[in-house]
């Protein structure tokens, strides 16, 4: 079984050649950042397997890949890039891969909490520019931090900031317990939550989630913090929130639209910080996604 990391950054590659070992089955690496779906059927002639970590897979596309059977993806977000009912439908199989950047996403979520309490961004655009402004932030501990959705990444979320001395609450769809975290009704996380951060994966149902109805629903002036998927948020409600002063702040590492348009009405309101997906970039987590993946397409071989 062959298989092809199609659309590898040099960065990715890097870590590839760090991490493979020689009984693994034979992977060619493609430095590509982004590969255009008209091409898959090309490049992926010959291979079963493929790893991607940005790219669209279209169910068209993928149907003229005569040999591929496993996509193997980069991440939890699949749903995001390519539709796996469909591909399943043409007997290919997508696999995720979880847990691997579950303390870098949420350090990435720590930090872009505390930025968005102290107007860290707007400080440091304004003193670039030789202004001189002192805002009065936020002071998070004993303040309440909501998890929206309690998996792993969520878990160390609520670790860091029971340790920093925050009231950790949290809802998630099935029944669970956590050490030190209250399990509450949704209006009840979104009525208390002075922060409110979003780890729900991306579906059907949890597509803007955060509606219009549930934002006027928060507590006002609180902080939204979403590394999970921009989509969960219906974004002209958070728009409307952060000019209204509902929502005193964004802190958004997710969008609906990625890269971020040139323009975009979020890049010009001095209440949003921004970070370009990149919570779980780090040589940790990369290194263990990247391993994970090869661990998939070594079981692939041998079934």
């Amino acid at each position: 079984m062959r298989g092809l990391f199609v659309d590898a950054t040099e960065e990715l590659e890097a870590v590839f050649r760090r991490v493979v070992r020689p009984d693994d089955p034979p992977v060619d690496v493609q430095v590509t950042p982004h590969v255009a779906p008209s091409d898959l059927p090309r490049l992926l002639a010959g291979y079963q397997v493929v790893l991607v970590d940005r790219s669209f897979m279209p169910t068209d596309a993928v149907r003229g890949c005569t040999d591929l059977r496993h996509i193997v993806f980069l991440g939890t977000g699949a749903s995001s890039y390519m539709n796996p009912a469909e591909l399943a439908a043409l007997g290919v199989t997508v696999h995720t891969i979880r847990g691997y950047g579950d303390t870098a996403v949420a350090e990435h979520a720590i930090a872009l909490m505390w930025a968005a309490a102290r107007d860290l961004a707007a400080m440091d655009r304004a003193i670039r520019v030789h202004d001189w402004p002192r805002t009065e932030g936020v002071q998070l501990t004993g303040k309440t931090i909501g998890l929206l959705g309690f998996g792993g990444i969520a878990a160390e979320v609520a670790r860091l900031a029971g340790g920093m001395g925050m009231r950790v609450l949290a809802w998630n769809r099935s029944p669970k317990t956590a050490p030190g975290v209250r399990f509450v009704d949704l209006d009840t996380l979104l009525g208390e939550s002075h922060v409110l951060s979003l780890h729900l994966l991306l579906t059907e149902a949890t597509r803007g989630m955060l509606s219009a109805e549930r934002i006027a629903r928060m507590r006002p002036g609180a902080i939204l913090v979403n590394t999970a998927r921009g989509a969960l948020v219906d974004e002209a409600a958070m728009l409307a929130a952060l000019r209204s002063g509902q929502l005193r702040h964004a802190a958004l590492d997710v969008f609906e639209q990625e890269p971020l348009p040139h323009g975009h009405a979020l890049a010009t309101l001095p209440n949003v910080t921004l970070s370009a997906h990149s919570a779980f970039r780090t040589p940790e987590a990369s290194e263990t996604l990247v391993r994970r993946a090869l661990d998939i397409a070594k079981r692939l071989a041998t079934e």
